[in-house]
Formats: C-alpha cells, structure tokens, sequence
C-alpha cells in the first residue's frame, strides 16, 4: 500500500504541515477548503501518487500548520503567498493546481501572483471569484457600499453555538449545529460518507485556530441588513468581495487551461446557496429580510461561469462539468473526479 510521507516545512512567513506522495516529473498542488484540511486529499493522492509528484498542505491556521494571523485586507494572498514560498522551497517550478471550496480561491490567487508556475488549475465545488456573500449579480456587484452580508460576522453573530461547540472540540451529533452535522450537511442529501473518512475530516475540522485574527474572523456592525460587515482579519473576511477579486485573472497573457468540477445538489456554493444570508433571510432564519429587490441571492456559479467565459474569450479554455454530488465533489464521486483530473492534465 501507497505510503503517504507526512512532514513539516518551515517557510519564512509560517510553518506549514503537508503530505507529500509519489515521485513523477509533473507535481499536484492539492489545497483545501475552508475548515478543512490536507487529509481531505488523502485518498484522492494515493489514487495519483503513481503517475504524478502529489503535494496536500494545511492552510495557515488549519490542520496542522502553524497558526499564523489571516490579514483580510489582502483577500486569500496570505495563504497564497505561503504556497509560493512553499513552492520555492521544495522547488516547484512548475504545478498543477488541484482546489476545492474556498481553496479555489486560493489557488487562483496564486495564479495571478505567479501564472508562470502554473500548468493548469482544477477548481472543484470553488467559492466565486468575489467570495462569498454579498453580491447581487455576475459581475460581483456588492448590495450595500459596505459588503454587508459577507465576512466573519456571519458566524460570529448568526451562529455562535457553532463557534463553541468547535472550541469545545464537540463530536456529538446532538444539535443542529453540531460541527459532524455541519460537515455532512456538505455532501449530498441521502449520501452518508464512510465512516473513518467522516471521523477523519472531523479530527481536522475541530483543528481549526479560532478568533478573530483566524476562523472565522472579526466583524463590525452596520446598518444595513443583515446588519454585520466585514472586518480586517481572518478567515471569512479574506473571502468578503470588500477585498476578494479574481476578475483579473481573465486579463493574464499566460492562461493555464481550467477545469470547473460543479455538484449538481451543491447546497454549500450554488445561486441559492442554503449558506447565503439572502437564503436564510427567506426562510426567516435571519430576521428582518428586505427582499430581493435589495438583497437578491449571490449568484456563485454563475458568476464563476461568467469569469471563465471571459477567460476563454480571451485567450484562455475552461472546462465545466457537473456531477451528480454535493460540495463534497473529490470525496463523493472520487472516481469521476480522479478521471476528469488525469484527462485535464494529461
């Protein structure tokens, strides 16, 4: 059986744990989502590790890299630019981009840094490239001149128990919501994930730093609805559109080809998502919605479909393909995923 090498690199800006497989002359770069981590990929690279030099890292503050502050104000670049340097240190020349959820975000960032490097980028269940709340259409308009709606507050005002029930490190599924019914509510409805991938990506969820410097951040009040928006710090603020925007990546003069892995019952990123304070207005589990003449539902894929269009337009391809999954796309459809990926970057 394929041994997965694990170890720890220290880069001058953070420690970063990953895992490491496989030997070939190309290398995958496998990042993550948020309140995940690199044992996410572990299946995923045992599948690849005999074609291709497989890398899994723990972003920043998660898994079992070193929790350093998330500066928001710099959108994702702070977990870019860990990469990069990561990159440079295990000399990476040249990478495939394999990411998931907010890690999408991530690794487009790392292509604008350094399109260079990049062979190709696959993008799988990926938050849009204006983040994640507060938009009202495809070019990633914000509903309020503040972002209202997006950013740390979403948490750490609409759902503390959450945030305690992850410092206390709970492995029950006796509340709603629980971090082991939160995860699951990841994947498709009436698909139960095994049960060591389940305790598996729950170890690494509860391994999260929290605070407003890390998961999920630190909000200010505002007076619009929903009347939280984003800080400066952390996690959830470092994919607010206040200060997240990929759209230049359509204006690169090297474009790596993309692939666009979508969940067909993606309740996570969708254009009604069940996330969205928009969503959760309508369903009054926030109070106080103003409608959707003011606060319509992000359109997420299609503001993804919209940049990529561009991409192609101009110079660039893209590939989309829908699944029949949940967010959980690389774990749900491992088969379907491992195929789309070798024919991507093959």
């Amino acid at each position: 059986m394929l041994q997965l090498q694990r170890m720890s690199v220290e880069t001058s800006r953070v420690k970063l744990s990953l895992i490491e497989a496989g030997g070939g002359e190309e290398c995958i770069l496998f990042i993550h989502g948020n309140l995940m981590c690199k044992e996410f990929w572990d299946d995923v690279v045992a599948e690849l590790a005999g074609e291709y030099r497989c890398i899994a890292v723990d972003l920043r503050g998660f898994g079992d890299s070193e929790a350093k502050p998330v500066d928001a104000t710099q959108g994702v670049r702070d977990y870019s630019m860990d990469l990069l340097e990561l990159s440079d240190l295990l000399k990476l020349s040249r990478v495939h981009l394999v990411a998931h959820s907010m890690g999408a975000a991530v690794a487009l960032q790392y292509l604008l840094d350094s399109p260079q490097r990049v062979a190709s980028v696959t993008l799988a269940a990926p938050v849009s490239p204006y983040g994640f709340g507060g938009t009202r259409d495809i070019n990633g308009t914000p509903c309020y001149p503040d972002y209202a709606g997006s950013g740390g507050g979403l948490i750490a005002k609409y759902n503390p128990r959450f945030l305690e029930l992850l410092s206390l490190k709970y492995t029950g599924a006796d509340e709603a919501v629980a971090p082991r019914l939160v995860l699951r509510g990841m994947f498709k409805q009436g698909y139960t994930p095994p049960v060591e991938l389940e305790e598996r990506l729950l170890k690494g969820m509860l391994k999260a730093k929290l605070g407003e410097e890390y998961y999920p951040g630190d909000y200010v009040e505002s007076p619009n609805w929903p009347h939280v928006a984003p800080g400066s710090k952390g996690v959830l603020n470092s994919i607010s559109p206040r200060y997240l925007n990929l759209h230049p990546a359509v204006d690169l003069e090297q474009k790596p080809p993309v692939l666009w892995l979508r969940g067909a019952y993606d309740l996570v990123v969708s254009d009604r998502s069940l996330y969205d304070p928009a969503v959760l207005g309508q369903l009054e589990i926030i109070p106080g919605y103003p409608g959707e003449d003011e606060y319509p539902p992000q359109p997420m894929e299609s503001q993804m479909r919209a940049l990529l269009e561009e991409y192609a337009e101009k110079g660039g391809y893209y590939r989309e393909v829908q699944l029949d999954t949940g967010h959980m796309i690389p774990l749900e459809a491992r088969r379907e995923f491992v195929s789309e990926l070798r024919r991507h970057i093959s």
